[in-house]
């Protein structure tokens, strides 16, 4: 098995830092993770680039411009063409992205046109979990192939990558080293070990957020400025770095075990 290595779903600077300290090797850099991640703002992007240049961990900038499904309008694949070159202006090292047709296939055209320049700027091109959406993922993974993507995000089209590790795992058989096929969804130091073995990756993905408190609102704790179902104002997630250090850990001792087997 190939070295483990862990991608952290992040959304702030400070998420980025405690995320690569306590072992990341990759972060995924996003906005309003609440919503499932959309697109960050460059200034977020250029600091998170140049803090972490003295390491060796990488950054992938999502390219999302709106919640919801990934079955897009022409106005928002213009922003999203303009998202993928400041994303290499400001220079990550790659992009997730996805779009689908209204059938929930890949929508092939649209990808191609979208990540044309990241391969042709040497980065990396990543299909995230709208992948988890395609009626035929064998046949969806083809198309990622054909396409060029680096790398498929994907829970195995399941609630969470333990319950659809054997989807995974398929994938990754039928992949055969043709695409990186990276598990995410629920991961947990009690269960990397069966991922990464039935799986079959040697890498994984995950928030592993926890709640933090904002002292300002202390004065109005029952004012509200977004839906009821997203968490009040008081608190904000942030990168749990303790979590982060167990998963690392816990996919080392499953790689030497797998190593010693």
């Amino acid at each position: 098995m190939a070295e483990p290595l862990l991608e952290v779903c992040v959304s702030s600077l400070g998420d980025a830092l405690s995320a690569v300290e306590a072992g990341a090797g990759r972060v995924e850099l996003n906005s309003a993770l609440e919503l499932g991640g959309l697109t960050p703002s460059p200034g977020l992007l250029r600091e998170v680039v140049e803090a972490l240049s003295v390491s060796p961990a990488t950054v992938i900038a999502m390219v999302r411009p709106r919640p919801g499904g990934f079955c897009y309008r022409r106005s928002d694949l213009r922003v999203m063409k303009r998202d993928v070159a400041m994303a290499l202006r400001l220079g990550a090292d790659g992009v997730a992205l996805g779009v689908l047709t209204a059938n929930g296939e890949v929508d092939a055209e649209r990808n191609a046109e979208l990540i044309r320049p990241v391969l042709a700027a040497g980065r990396q091109a990543v299909f995230h979990r709208a992948f988890d959406l395609t009626p035929a993922p064998m046949e969806a993974l083809e198309t990622l192939i054909e396409l060029g993507f680096h790398r498929v995000l994907t829970s195995g089209q399941a609630a969470s990558a333990l319950e659809g590790v054997g989807t995974i795992g398929a994938l990754t058989r039928c992949a055969a080293g043709r695409i990186e096929v990276l598990p995410g969804g629920g991961v947990r130091p009690d269960n990397v070990a069966r991922l990464m073995s039935f799986g079959g990756c040697a890498q994984l993905h995950g928030s592993m957020r926890t709640l933090r408190q904002d002292p300002s609102t202390r004065h109005q704790p029952t004012l509200r400025f977004g839906p009821e179902q997203l968490p009040p104002e008081s608190v904000y997630g942030v990168t749990d770095e303790q979590l982060v250090a167990h998963v690392v850990q816990a996919m080392r001792d499953a790689a030497e075990a797998d190593a010693g087997s």
